[in-house]
């Protein structure tokens, strides 16, 4: 089954109240509603695109280490994939998915790094829960999403849903805003520059991780050239 398989089959049983937390059809409308408005802003359309020079970027990984992508990508190319938190659902298949073919990157040259606004000790969950391999590092006060024209604020109505629904975002980020960055993955090449863009302002949707692959060969293709 591939990752919008799942994807669409864990939204249904949300939707049909075979989840643990059943919403109700308001908070559906709400969560609906404020993932148009996030699609027909075209933020989207306005984030960073292959082609574009990537922000360079030091983080810290979930035990504290920095993280830097120049010294990455004096190693070889960078997959960075921009994820909402532990407490998305859909997040944590894309980042199990990205797992799944972490061989094949590696095998390719790539390093693979997850971006999200939560503190390290939810990464260290994030980490535990899905097995991953890769780091996740925490962006806190989505500077670095903000660089690649991610952010995005939550409207009122939606924050009300999610504190219904038990994700307080300004303590699991330790940021009073409730921002978060749309879901994005990007392959950047060791000159910086983009080579692949995916940007989803709806969360729902994620393009397949084996994508990825072709865009990987291309690049080491071009480095032996």
């Amino acid at each position: 089954m591939g990752l919008q398989d799942r994807l669409d089959a864990m939204r249904a049983d949300f939707e049909n109240g075979r989840f643990p937390l059943v919403p109700t059809r308001d908070q559906l409308d709400t969560m609906e509603r404020a993932t148009r408005s996030l699609v027909e802003s075209g933020q989207a359309d306005r984030a960073l695109k292959a082609g574009d020079i990537a922000p360079g970027f030091t983080l810290m990984d979930a035990d504290g280490n920095s993280v830097s992508s120049q010294a990455i990508l004096a190693r070889g190319p960078l997959i960075t994939t921009f994820y909402r938190g532990v407490w998305c659902p859909y997040c944590n298949y894309d980042l199990q998915a990205l797992e799944d073919l972490r061989p094949e990157i590696e095998a390719r040259g790539a390093s693979l790094v997850a971006i999200s606004p939560q503190m390290p000790a939810n990464s260290r969950k994030s980490q535990r829960d899905n097995k991953l391999g890769f780091p996740i590092l925490s962006d806190v006060g989505t500077t670095v999403a903000a660089a690649f024209g991610l952010r995005f604020r939550l409207p009122d109505d939606l924050i009300e849903v999610y504190r219904q629904f038990g994700n307080d975002l300004p303590r699991i980020n330790d940021d009073p805003a409730w921002v978060l960055p749309m879901p994005a993955r990007y392959v950047i090449g060791t000159d910086g520059v983009i080579a692949y863009a995916e940007v989803n302002p709806d969360y729902t949707r994620r393009p397949e991780p084996s994508d990825l692959l072709p865009i990987l060969d291309h690049l080491r293709v071009g480095s032996k050239g």
